[in-house]
């Protein structure tokens, strides 16, 4: 894992996402889970790209369960893009790097 992608918990996640001044991309993942693990390759590779413009975290459904009935994650892998302390798009299920790369773009030039 590279030090691009931050694993985080319900103690820290409003200090470094809702308080971040930057998008954030938030990837609800369990170790478990076969689609999860295919969207972290893909996330760290997007860390990369979007290095210093948007800020990346894991975490972890089974160790943060208030977190996730919180943001109501039904199904993983789940990526929420926060922006101003807002959710601002989700993306449920493993899906291609230009899907999220879709979103990120728009959150970034919108809002």
């Amino acid at each position: 894992m590279s030090d691009k992608v931050q694993h985080i918990t319900q103690a820290d996640f409003e200090r470094l996402v809702l308080k971040s001044q930057t998008p954030t991309v938030v990837d609800f993942y369990a170790d478990w889970c076969g689609p999860c693990r295919m969207v972290s390759p893909v996330i760290e590779s997007l860390s990369q790209e979007y290095s210093g413009k948007v800020s990346f975290a894991k975490v972890d459904t089974d160790a943060n369960q208030s977190l996730a009935m919180r943001y109501e994650i039904m199904s993983i892998p789940t990526v929420m893009i926060f922006k101003g302390g807002r959710l601002v798009d989700k993306i449920i299920g493993a899906m291609p790097a230009d899907a999220y790369r879709r979103k990120i773009d728009a959150a970034l030039g919108g809002n």
